[in-house]
Formats: structure tokens, sequence, C-alpha cells
């Protein structure tokens, strides 16, 4: 009989080829795929590449989806690194662009020294108080954070639509369910091409790697995550730590949702996001919830985000080509964590041990 048990914790060698091997599996397999439906796979992978690095505008717009990827991952990795599983990152997302929002709107004459620090405390508040309710149920009722943090993101992108539809919508728009655009002093400003976001980015980046991996606070999240028992008979506050890290991992989340309403939509949209909140979950993963890893598996998944979207049009391949291609690539990347984490053993059944 085959079994699946668990194996000794791996070598970094044996986890750089396993991961390695993943990716190698995953291009081969796609190769096959693309050249099964009649398309080139080197003409396919080429254009993958050139579509998300080729010039310096895709280049930009590469980045433009790193920005709020990794920010989102970051948050997202706090809460992880403390077994809080959030995977609420969306709904955190759209309430911190709603909170920024709500700034740009009623505070116009700020200058953008100001207002735009202004929208980022609220949208840091509009994430950290979005993500702070599923803790608290978990808290005081036992519930499960998956299941809650999920839901929450269904409330806050019908919310933003009721928002787009109803009390914020645009009476200039000629009857259309839009938002007015920012003025100016609401529009984060770019450097080398791309929107300031990027600073943010890596600060926050740095910041979180230092809190998790040189702080005080950093090593009692950790141990939260091992065992509450364990950290309550330290003499950790559990409730308090929690409480810092779901709001600051939320916090992060609603900087990613005002970064993108700001620098990308230059309003508020319920299609603002386009899944990158769920997105960061798989990242952050993928990541194993270092703060570094988390810039260049952004970065790396961004370019397949991008590269996929020209494929689309240089190629004219359908767009669930390219989704197969990120479901293909994902399988295997995430598939490698099982043979990390475990192995097949055969056992001898009753009569052959006879």
């Amino acid at each position: 009989m085959i079994q699946i048990v668990k194996r000794p914790d791996p070598t970094r060698r044996e986890d750089v080829l396993t991961r390695l091997g993943a990716l190698l599996g995953a291009v081969i397999c796609a190769a096959v795929i693309i050249g099964f439906i009649g398309y080139n796979p080197f003409e396919v992978f080429k254009n993958l590449v050139v579509g998300s690095t080729g010039t310096a505008m895709r280049i930009q717009s590469t980045m433009n989806k790193t920005i709020p990827l990794a920010t989102l991952s970051l948050g997202v990795a706090v809460c992880f690194k403390m077994k809080f599983w959030n995977i609420g990152a969306e709904g955190q997302f759209y309430m911190g662009a709603m909170f920024a929002t709500w700034a740009a709107f009623n505070f116009k004459q700020l200058p953008i020294y100001l207002l735009l620090p202004l929208m980022g405390i609220l949208g840091f508040l509009g994430g950290g108080l979005w993500a702070l309710i599923p803790a608290v149920f978990k808290s005081r009722f036992k519930t499960n954070e998956i299941l809650v943090t999920l839901m929450m993101n269904y409330i806050a992108t019908k919310y933003i639509t009721y928002l787009q539809y109803g009390p914020w919508k645009d009476p200039k728009a000629g009857g259309f369910a839009k938002m007015p655009k920012f003025i100016s002093a609401a529009v984060l400003p770019k450097l080398f091409g791309v929107h300031i976001g990027w600073i943010v980015m890596l600060v926050a980046a740095l910041f979180i790697h230092i809190l998790l991996t040189r702080t005080k606070i950093g090593y009692e999240i950790a141990v939260i995550g091992e065992s509450e028992t364990t950290a309550r008979y330290a003499g950790i506050s559990v409730t308090k730590v929690t409480i810092f890290a779901v709001i600051l991992g939320g916090g992060l989340c609603g900087i990613a949702g005002m970064m993108q309403a700001s620098a990308i939509e230059k309003s508020l949209t319920d299609q603002l996001s386009a899944g990158l909140g769920f997105t960061a979950v798989i990242t952050a993963w993928l990541a194993r919830l270092s703060a570094p890893g988390i810039l260049v598996v952004s970065f790396l998944f961004a370019c397949l985000l991008q590269g996929s979207a020209f494929i689309q049009t240089a190629m004219q391949i359908p767009a669930q080509v390219a989704e197969v291609l990120q479901g293909i690539i994902l399988f295997f990347v995430l598939g490698s964590e099982f043979f990390l984490n475990y192995q097949l053993a055969w056992h001898k059944s009753g009569k052959e041990a006879a």
C-alpha cells in the first residue's frame, strides 16, 4: 500500500531543487498543452517575457501590477505568520481605497503634501479596521477566520458597488455608473516613469522584514503562530499582539487599495482590484512569508499577468489559454509544497508481510 507520511524538514538544497523541478515540470506541461491546441510554445514563452519586460512602457505596466500585489502580500504574510488565515485581503484593499477616496472627495482644498498622507493614513485605517472585525469574532466567538474574512470580501465589494451606483455616482457621467475622477492633488506622482507607490512598497517590505526577524513583537507573532498556549505560558499578551498584527496586515492591504485608486484608476470602482487580493494569498505563501521573497515572487507573478495579457493581443490567443498557463504554473509550484513536507511510502500488506 502507498501511504502519505510526514517527511523530515528538507535541506536548503532539497528545497531549491524541488522548486526548480516544479517550475521545469510546469514549463514542460504548459508547452505540451500549448502545442496541442496549435500554438508554438517557444513563441508563446518568448512573448510572455517580451510582453512584460520588452519595452520601458511594458516594464512600467508590470511594475504597476507588482506594487499592489507585493503590498497586499506583505499584509497577508503578517497575518499568516501568526496562523491567522486572512483570506480577506480583497475586502481590506477595497475598504482602504474607499476611506482614501472619501478624503479625496471631501478635502479637495488641501495641497498635495497634506492630502496624499491623509489618504494614506485613512487607507491604512480602513483596511486595518476591516481586518479587525474577523479577529474580534475569532477571539470572542471562536469563529473560523477563513470563512469570515472570505465573506467580508463580498460585503466590501458590494458596498463599493452601492456607492458607485448611488451616493458617490458622478452626476456629470451622463447616466453611467462611475465615480468622479480625483483632483491632481489626490494622485500619486511618478518617479522614473512609475508612481511613487514603488517606494512605499520597498519601505513596507523593509519594515516587515525587520519587524518579523529582528524585533520582540515579531518573535511574539511567530510564537503565537506556533502555539497560543505556549505564548500565554511565556507571558505574551495574545490579544494585544493579535490586534497589532491584524491591524498592520489589513492596513497594508488598505494602503495597496489607496495607491491603486490614486495612481492607476484616479478614482474608485468595483473593478479596482481585478482579483489581486486573492492572488496575494498565493504569492505570500509561495514566498514562504519572507518579505524579500515576496518582492521577487510578486514581480515574477506580475510578469506572468502582464505577459498573458500581451499574448492575447499579439498572438490572438484566447484569454482562457492564458488563464490555463497561469493555472498550470500555480498547480506545479503549489504541488511542490506537498513534496517538501510529505513523501509517498510503500507499506507491505498483511499477505505480503506474511
